[in-house]
């Protein structure tokens, strides 16, 4: 059995997804916030990187325990915005001798398409921690992707849950992805959108066969924008499908995403639980 692994280093969270066959047997996640502060600075946190740093060697003994022949890893916004990016990955080659990939905006968004899409053409939409991709393939090409400085933890220093000043921010990043091809209908991918499709699934856990095909249209998005941003991060964790560390910046996303969807055309989001982690083990031949 040939066993791969893959290390998913978000401005949020780092992620583990383990490979065996060209299967996906399972992803793990810990919420370490390595962009925490981008929004009002340059540079990332010491004790963000040394955080983040460790979830990383975790995950690498993990996978080395697990008999993984091959453990990859790469980083996205938080990394590659920040000044002080190469600390981070010189951190982590210190605590387990892993290299650090660190993917342009660009590639990050053709990771999230390759993932989440394959060979079927479409649009998709992934909102991380500090940026958010969109990207279009037609007729097998990618033929527009961009990736915007906006994401939850940005969100989330820079405006809480303020509508007002995300509706301003949403304006801007509109007018930076400029004309998006077919965008009626996207495929919304990352933490973010997953978590909202489960909220608005009424899952009591979550479900990643569940949450994959569900749909949130534009009126729906607006309505879990709302209802979310009455609640304080401490009800949000309550909620049974919303992963430990993402009860601060849920409401900024939804809330991001419900301005977005008309100032981009995007009338309903189709959720995938298959993202960046899918596309780069598709990238490296490990996954089918």
């Amino acid at each position: 059995m040939e066993k791969f692994a893959v290390i998913d280093i978000g401005s949020n969270s780092v992620r583990l997804m383990f490979v065996a066959d060209g299967k996906v047997l399972y992803k793990r996640l810990q919420t370490t916030r390595l962009g925490e502060g981008l929004a009002t600075s340059s540079r990332l946190k010491t004790e963000a990187v040394e955080r983040t740093a460790q979830a990383v060697a975790d995950f690498y003994a993990v996978a080395k325990e697990e008999g993984a022949e091959k453990t990859v890893a790469f980083a996205t916004a938080a990394a590659r915005t920040a000044k002080n990016g190469s600390a981070f990955t010189d951190r982590v080659f210190e605590l387990c001798g892993l290299e650090v990939e660190i993917v342009s905006g660009e590639t990050e968004a053709e990771l999230g398409i390759l993932g989440a899409l394959g060979n079927q053409d479409g649009v998709i939409a992934d909102m991380g921690g500090a940026s958010t991709e969109i990207a279009y393939k037609k007729d097998g090409k990618i033929v527009y992707r961009k990736s915007v400085d906006i994401g939850v933890v940005r969100i989330k220093d820079a405006y809480g849950t303020d509508r007002e000043e995300i509706a301003k921010a949403a304006k801007k990043a509109a007018k930076e992805y400029g004309q998006v091809p077919s965008c009626s209908r996207v495929c919304g991918i990352g933490g973010t959108a997953t978590t909202l499709a489960a909220i608005a699934l009424g899952l009591e856990e979550y479900d990643s066969k569940k949450v994959t095909g569900a749909v949130i249209t534009a009126q729906k998005m607006q309505e879990l924008a709302t209802w979310l941003r009455s609640k304080t991060p401490a009800q949000i964790a309550e909620i049974p499908c919303v992963s430990k560390g993402r009860e601060d910046v849920l409401a900024g996303g939804a809330t991001m995403f419900a301005e977005l969807m008309p100032l981009l055309g995007i009338k309903e989001m189709v959720v995938s639980d298959r993202d960046n982690l899918e596309g780069y083990a598709i990238k490296k031949g490990w996954l089918k």
